[in-house]
């Protein structure tokens, strides 16, 4: 709870990261380096176009 005023705060902080985490975490079993980028690179589009950033 280091760094949180509340329950509620660390419960919303907690509940937002792991509903985005399965888009940017990349299983490293067997994937190269190049892999990993693109795989990056399509989470961070699927994340704007979400967030009508683009």
């Amino acid at each position: 709870m280091q760094g949180y005023r509340s329950p509620g705060a660390l419960q919303r902080f907690v509940s937002i990261h792991s509903a985005i985490r399965n888009s940017f975490s990349v299983p490293a079993r067997r994937r190269n380096a190049l892999a990993i980028r693109y795989h990056r690179m399509e989470a961070f589009d699927a994340w704007k176009s979400a967030a009508d950033i683009a």
